[in-house]
């Protein structure tokens, strides 16, 4: 279980030791000091990712059709049905890395993976499939819905 992320934009010095890693940033203006707390949350989420993993719950809201999920091709693509009764099939594929499964409750599913971004693009795609076009919006809530955002394993805390 491995994430990886570049930070070539930026002209800094990564220096690993046995409890902590240091960013080194030499002559640095705005821009370049701002980067360095981005790399730093980088670093953490991915930690976290291959430690904890990270779980997204999604469910569908609807008003009269009621919108049928299914997962195929080995959880890696989400299929969307019926959504304001339309014939026309949504298929998302997910990012690399991210998995998705049922949940056992109704109208309701679970994205896993490592990569939080991969994660949480792969609900946005879904998310985003499921727009409401050419109508009031304000109206016509039906869609699937980021419902949830936790870890796959709960670390315990030390006392």
């Amino acid at each position: 279980v491995s994430t990886q992320s570049t930070g070539k934009h930026l002209q800094c010095e990564l220096i690993p030791s046995k409890t902590s890693i240091t960013i080194r940033v030499w002559f640095a203006n705005r821009k370049a000091i701002a980067c360095v707390r981005t790399i730093c949350s980088h670093i953490e989420n991915m930690f976290t990712g291959v430690r904890q993993g990270y779980k997204y719950k999604m469910k569908s809201v609807y008003a009269h059709f009621p919108i049928n999920i299914n997962i195929i091709n080995d959880n890696t693509l989400v299929e969307v049905h019926n959504f304001l009764g339309e014939k026309f099939v949504r298929k998302v594929n997910l990012l690399p890395g991210v998995t998705c499964k049922p949940t056992g409750n109704k109208d309701e599913i679970m994205l896993e993976g490592n990569d939080i971004e991969n994660v949480s693009r792969s609900a946005a795609l879904i998310q985003q499939s499921t727009t409401v076009k050419n109508k009031d919006i304000r109206k016509f809530l039906d869609g699937v819905y980021v419902s949830e955002k936790t870890h796959i394993d709960e670390l315990p805390e030390d006392d």
